[in-house]
């Protein structure tokens, strides 16, 4: 725990400017963002009196070990600025708000050549319309099972267009009216097109123009006694009013708003946010978070909105937002709004009329949503300190494992042997921190030898941190070597979510005037090599390795040879679910209803589901592997241009170099490379069809591939997968 005043900047150092700031701990990861009309002021109110600051405040600076700060020049710089580095650095004091769930949104792929309709989750795409979020899957498909009647817009995956385009045949929907075709050519990429827009239309809230529209149709068809198409066009009326109806008008004049409400307590917030478009409501969704300092309503609300719209531009952000309590100051943050909207945004407290009373049913959801939070947390939060303090008692630790990594080999008959690292922090998985690693030292199947090698590299990359960051003391040796000395370069260790560290400014002063500097030049210049989540920056209180006796010496001997001594190391057998430890002839055997033992095996599950996931990824590219792959400069786009025009690899391999030269985009010398290849390369083993198992010709197995986006082996598939671990 540190003393503040041993860090605390001198008087008159601290700029009375607009600014951002920074807290860092000790391993130099940033702990807290703030930003601040005035610098001086607002760091100075840390520096005060233990005894006075809030108990969450005093844990904070107690924590931190430096202070740095940003000068801007407005106070929406130093807000852009301060969302930045939260979304960068993921700082542990900060207000966060948690999603409860994933929600679903209705999606129009508007950037395809045929639009197509479908839920999706997660982060948005570019050129995609999204209206939502709904509050469950099947309440999107009700909607769209509607709505298809009259706009029949694709909602086929890529693999069934495909299909349905090379066989002529549409799918079920194409039969029954509720999709246009435009597969097999019914309608023209334009007219589908048309389709998409007027279902955006729809949804959006503008249905009276369709409805005018279908009602006229219909007297027009009963008028020329077609009847049949009356009654057809009747219905279609019926699933329009019906969609709608699962929407009611909230709001009488079309209005386009966001209301956002606040339930809170000491501890804890919990955020409802209400999404109207054309009157009615669209979209729900709901964040809780804890109050990890003192902090007003006005600025969670601040908070919300930065996470609600710090993605979002134009149409995304409404005209009018309703929130409970108004930011301080407002202006930077009404004005930041209406930056991101292109036109002006209305931030208000509802006082009177429907508006209000809408309010009061978003905030009736946000008390709910916070007793249903506290119902929730307070049996896992038990649970889960029971489960650490269990597994502290029976491995005889000093305290308990606030941070747990374990570790997986995973390989095929020994063909590509790879390892996992994944991390749990006070019990609850940490996805961001999660490695995948390649054995790289040897060839073949050797469990032990690859735990050795993986928890060598890991914490060499730990000690090479730990000694750039300063953290030795004058008495301790340094690395004998560089992490790369018994493995190869670590700096390829690592795939997937971790990247590699930018070169740019250090970030070590004090402080940075760049008060003439844009918000996004900001944002990239200051994108430092500290502070930011590391690949093996922090050290865990346990390692747990998924095997017994022989790979928990491993882990160990690595440890011992790295000469760290202050990390648990334990392993967790599958066959009887022992836990053995460094040393020990005998297991711990914790009891089968221990939810000591039920967090080991989460955490040994967890690391064998990432480990073998990465195995078949890297199977499944070695099984697609072609003889294109070795012609130099050769792309992926050249090498689809090749494919298209010959239709598969064995007629590509058949054609000579004057008809590979046909190909757009191939010249005769790499058509002189490419049929060079082919001649060096060994005759492809039969393919097979892992689904069905039968033995196909390159045409069928390219096609099953594309379609299916499954490998296709060559080999039986039961007797390979069989050796799989």
């Amino acid at each position: 725990m540190a003393d503040p005043s041993s860090y605390r900047p001198k008087p008159g150092q601290i700029p009375d400017s607009p600014g951002v700031y920074r807290f860092r701990d000790e391993h130099r990861r940033v702990i807290y963002v703030g930003k601040a009309k005035s610098l001086r002021q607002r760091l100075a109110n840390y520096f005060q009196d233990l005894a006075g600051l809030h108990p969450r405040t005093r844990t904070m600076v107690t924590t931190a070990a430096s202070v740095e700060w940003t000068v801007v020049s407005t106070e929406v710089e130093a807000l852009q600025l301060e969302y930045s580095w939260i979304k960068e650095y993921d700082p542990r004091f900060n207000v966060k708000y948690r999603d409860d769930k994933s929600y679903p949104y209705l999606a129009v792929t508007m950037n395809e050549e045929f639009p197509r309709v479908q839920v999706m989750r997660g982060h948005k795409k570019k050129g995609v319309r999204y209206f939502g979020p709904y509050a469950h899957a099947w309440a999107i498909r009700d909607t769209v099972d509607l709505l298809l009647r009259v706009f029949p817009v694709r909602t086929c995956s890529a693999g069934v267009f495909k299909n349905a385009s090379r066989t002529g045949r549409p799918c079920l929907l194409g039969y029954i009216g509720k999709c246009s075709a435009p597969c097999v050519g019914r309608v023209s990429a334009e007219d589908h097109r048309e389709l998409a827009d007027e279902f955006c239309d729809f949804m959006t809230g503008r249905t009276s123009t369709y409805l005018r529209r279908l009602e006229k149709q219909m007297m027009e068809a009963a008028e020329e006694m077609e009847y049949e198409r009356a009654a057809r066009l009747r219905d279609d009326i019926e699933a329009l009013k019906k969609a709608m109806e699962k929407n009611a008008v909230v709001l009488a004049d079309a209005t386009d708003a966001d209301l956002i409400a606040v339930a809170e307590d000491e501890l804890e917030a919990a955020v409802q946010i209400f999404h109207v478009r054309g009157g009615r409501v669209r979209g729900q969704r709901g964040w809780v978070t804890d109050k990890v300092e003192e902090i007003t309503t006005g600025a969670l609300v601040e908070h919300a909105l930065q996470q609600l719209y710090g993605e979002e531009t134009g149409d995304a952000v409404p005209k009018e937002v309703l929130v409970p309590a108004l930011p301080d100051p407002l202006e930077p943050v009404q004005e930041w709004l209406s930056g991101r909207r292109g036109s002006n945004v209305s931030l208000r407290i509802p006082q009177r009329g429907d508006k209000r009373a809408l309010m009061e049913t978003v905030e009736r959801n946000a008390q709910q949503a916070l007793v249903l939070h506290k119902t929730r947390r307070a049996s896992d939060l038990t649970t889960r300190s029971r489960a650490l303090e269990e597994i502290a008692d029976a491995l005889d630790l000093d305290s308990a494992p606030l941070r747990i990594e374990c570790y997986d080999i995973s390989h095929l008959q020994g063909d590509d042997v790879v390892a996992s690292m994944v991390v749990f922090e006070d019990g609850l998985a940490r996805k961001s921190e999660y490695r995948r690693f390649q054995i790289k030292g040897f060839e073949g199947q050797d469990d032990v030898r690859s735990m050795h090698e993986v928890i060598t590299r890991r914490f060499k990359r730990y000690l090479a941190e730990k000694e750039r960051t300063g953290e030795w003391s004058d008495g301790e040796s340094t690395l004998a070597g560089t992490p790369s000395d018994s493995y190869g370069d670590t700096s390829s260790d690592t795939l997937g979510d971790a990247s590699s560290t930018p070169s740019g400014p250090s970030g070590d002063t004090p402080a940075h005037d760049l008060a003439t500097t844009s918000p996004d030049a900001l944002t990239s210049s200051l994108k430092d090599d500290d502070g930011r989540p590391k690949r093996f920056a922090y050290p865990p209180q346990l390692v747990v390795v998924d095997g017994g006796q022989p790979q928990v010496a491993a882990a160990q001997r690595a440890l011992d040879e790295l000469g760290i001594d202050d990390i648990a190391v334990c392993g967790l057998a599958k066959r009887l679910e022992e836990v053995w430890l460094p040393g020990d002839d005998d297991p711990v055997v914790l009891p089968r209803s221990s939810e000591g033992l039920y967090l080991l095996q989460r955490v040994r599950d967890e690391a064998h589901r990432f480990a073998i996931t990465y195995q078949r990824t890297k199977r499944a590219k070695r099984f697609r592997a072609s003889p294109l792959d070795d012609v130099p400069g050769l792309g992926e786009t050249r090498k689809q241009a090749l494919i298209k025009h010959f239709g598969s690899v064995k007629k590509l391999r058949a054609a000579t170099i004057d008809q590979i030269c046909e190909v757009p985009g191939i010249g005769r010398k790499t058509a002189e490379t490419i049929a060079a290849a082919f001649a060096q390369a060994a005759p492809a083993a039969p393919a097979v069809n892992t689904a069905t198992g039968e033995i196909m010709d390159d045409e069928e197995s390219e096609t099953t591939a594309e379609t299916s986006g499954e490998p296709v082996s060559a080999g039986a598939p039961d007797e390979r997968r069989g050796q799989e671990r």
